[in-house]
């Protein structure tokens, strides 16, 4: 299944992550493929075309496991942020009574 990924057109209203564009994941990039061109006529090598899209797959793999990461940490950063911030609301409250 070939899956088109169009940018919306200058002076639509959309904006990068609009619904209009999505994304392209590295399974869409790796199973793209281009009509090839006829006898006598110019065009790209397919085998260089293919070689490219598979390092631009690969390239978006690494980012996006990127992404993931940072998320998980992000996550992580921000659980660890209102756990102390618990603490110091219990921690004023208890010195609130002590008074």
């Amino acid at each position: 299944m070939i899956v088109r990924n169009q940018r919306p057109a200058r002076g639509s209203g959309a904006t990068y992550r609009s619904g209009a564009y999505t994304s392209l994941l590295p399974w869409q990039v790796r199973e793209r493929r281009f009509k090839p061109v006829g006898l006598g006529r110019r065009g790209l090598d397919p085998d260089d075309v293919y070689a490219f899209l598979d390092r631009v797959a690969g390239d978006l793999a690494a980012v996006y496991a990127a992404l993931a990461a940072s998320r998980r940490e992000t996550a992580v950063i921000k659980d660890a942020l209102r756990r102390w911030q618990s603490d110091q609301a219990r921690a004023r409250d208890a010195r609130g009574h002590e008074r």
